[in-house]
Formats: structure tokens, sequence, C-alpha cells
């Protein structure tokens, strides 16, 4: 996610996490059954679809084919995140802060979660991406930089070589560089010895911090499935909703 992006849509989720407390000092319960209330619920209901659309054009291998030959599938994920949260927006000023019927409680409550969960799940698994991503740069570099300095060692002092290997234990290393500058002598040697030692310390904290990114964002297959769960559940109940909204209207024509 872009910073003005993450900017724009953190700015949204912000409103609609404080807007749907609104019902502590404001209710009206003739709005949601207004002409204006009707069309920001039939709007929002809209929106709402969109990430629907996108999670099946994404799993449908012929259909996803079919759409990306026009739009891009970062077009689409960016019309999923705007949509998941101004749909949501709009809903809840359907409401008009009406939260009276079990019904209308779970399906504002499930829309905070799902709303909530899907940001929140995006911008840490963008986070952690980027990060990882920078790690590994930073990693090649540090990579190139100990194979150059262990030339140099060699250069100049070939029996050294073999204890100069990037140590994985953190106690390893502490007495690897310890025992190094204890037996060196010379200062040339001395000051690429303790360069190579230094820089297979980073590359070493490097390799864990990238280790350990990679675990956290094999985690996150967890938390797509349960946002799409819960995503599910938010629809079933939406449907509901539209369900019972027109099957009771229309009693009133009867």
């Amino acid at each position: 996610m872009k910073e003005r992006e993450a900017l724009t849509i953190g700015g949204l989720v912000l409103f609609f996490s404080l807007f749907w407390l609104g019902f502590l000092v404001h209710r009206s319960p003739r709005f949601a059954g207004s002409f204006w209330g009707g069309m920001l619920g039939v709007s929002g209901a809209t929106l709402m679809l969109v990430p629907l659309a996108y999670l099946v054009i994404k799993r449908v291998k012929t259909l996803k084919q079919a759409v990306t030959r026009r739009v891009s599938m970062r077009t689409l994920l960016a019309w999923h995140i705007y949509a998941g949260v101004v749909g949501p927006i709009f809903v809840l000023f359907h409401t008009g802060h009406k939260f009276e019927s079990p019904l209308g409680i779970a399906l504002t409550g499930m829309t905070v979660i799902v709303v909530l969960s899907g940001f929140t799940g995006r911008y840490l698994m963008g986070r952690i991406s980027q990060e990882i991503k920078e790690k590994r740069s930073m990693l090649d570099e540090l990579n190139a930089s100990y194979q150059e300095t262990l030339q140099r060692l060699r250069t100049c002092c070939a029996d050294k070589t073999a204890q100069l290997k990037p140590f994985s234990g953190f106690f390893s290393r502490l007495v690897g560089g310890a025992f190094f500058s204890a037996q060196e002598q010379e200062t040339e040697t001395m000051s690429i010895g303790l360069r190579a030692i230094r820089l297979s310390d980073a590359i070493a904290d490097l390799e864990y911090a990238i280790r350990t990114h990679d675990t956290i964002k094999q985690l996150f297959t967890w938390w797509l499935k349960i946002h799409i769960t819960l995503s599910m559940v938010l629809y079933a109940l939406l449907a509901l909703h539209v369900w019972a909204a027109i099957y009771f209207g229309l009693r009133w024509f009867s």
C-alpha cells in the first residue's frame, strides 16, 4: 500500500471507526426509510459487493484472464480497498444511528469488524512485505561487502580466513569476535578482520530478521482466511437485511 493511499484509507477508516459511535449523541429513527436514507443504503450495499467481485475474479482463472485484459489486478485491488471502506460509511449514514433490531446490530458490528480487520491486515502485510524487500536488498549489499573484505583478508592473512565465516549463533559470534581481536597483532589485519566480524554479525542479524518476517507473513494466510470467512458472514447478514427490507416494505402496498 503506497504512502498516500495508506494515508487516505487510514483517514477513511478512522472516520468510519468514530462515526458509528455517533448513536451515543444522535439518532434518527426515520432516516433509514427516507428517500436519501434508502439511496445511501443501496449505494453502500452496491459498493460493498465490489470486494466480493474482486474475490471472485482473483480466484477464477478464466474470469481473471478476461478482466485483466482491460483492468490490472492492482487497479482492482485499489477498487476493492476503497469500496470496502466507502461502502460501509454510506451504510452507516443510511442507519441514521438507529441500532435497535438484532439483525441491524449484528450487521453493523460485523461491518465494523470486517473493515478494521481488512485494513489492519492489509496495512501490516504491506509493511512486512516492504520491510522484507528492503532487508533483502541490505543483505545483498552486506554479502557483497563481506566477500570483498574476505578477499582482502585472504591476501594479507590467509590463515585467519576460516575463522571469519558468518556466525549463526549469538554466543558464537561474540566469542569469535573476541577471539579474533585478541589474536591479531597487526593493525591492518586487525582492522580488516574486525570489519569482517562486524559484517558477519550484521548478516546474521538480517537473516534472522528476514526469517522472522517470513514467518509472520506466512501467519497472515490465516488472517486472510479469517477475513474472508467474516466477509461471507457479513454478506449473508446483508442479504438477509435486504430481503427483510423488501419483504416488509412491500407489505405496505398489499
